[in-house]
């Protein structure tokens, strides 16, 4: 169709390459903002959860330190594993026995990628004789299994 001043309305073959050359220069250069955003929420995750597990597991050591669970004597006073923060342990003083609980769930490594692991497998267990993982026979403290490095440079396993 041809306007009064003899042009055709639209976009040249030119206009159009700088047009997509420029959308690309601008999808390439938001790429590595958007992966920094990602890394930095799942580390937000990560952070979150670590709180989460070490709070339950200072508050299952306060509930043995007051007799409110039970501590034979060759326990440390922690959880043997981090399943019995969920299922609940019986209450010592309670005559009804009722349980006490200290996690709704266990939350899960957000940097573990093999997803066949359950959520507590995702973490490494340092028992409290410094043992880790299989060796370890009490929970004293947990931190991720993943060899990759934090934004602040620092390995997700030391957080």
């Amino acid at each position: 169709m041809m306007s009064a001043s003899g042009r055709r309305n639209g976009f040249t073959l030119v206009e159009l390459l700088v047009t997509l050359a420029l959308l690309a220069l601008l999808v390439t250069s938001a790429s590595p903002v958007v992966q920094l955003n990602s890394k930095r929420e799942k580390e937000r995750e990560l952070k979150r959860a670590l709180w989460q597990i070490r709070d339950a597991l200072d508050a299952y050591k306060d509930a043995v330190d007051q007799g409110v669970i039970k501590k034979t004597a060759d326990s440390s006073g922690y959880p043997s594993n981090l399943r019995i923060l969920v299922t609940g342990v019986e209450n010592a003083q309670d005559p009804k026995k009722k349980k006490v609980f200290f996690l709704r769930r266990i939350p899960r490594d957000p940097f573990a990628s093999d997803i066949t692991l359950s959520n507590a497998q995702t973490w490494r267990i340092r028992a409290y004789d410094g043992d880790i993982d299989e060796m370890a026979k009490d929970v004293y403290d947990v931190s991720s299994r993943s060899g990759a490095i934090g934004i602040n440079r620092q390995p997700y396993s030391d957080w």
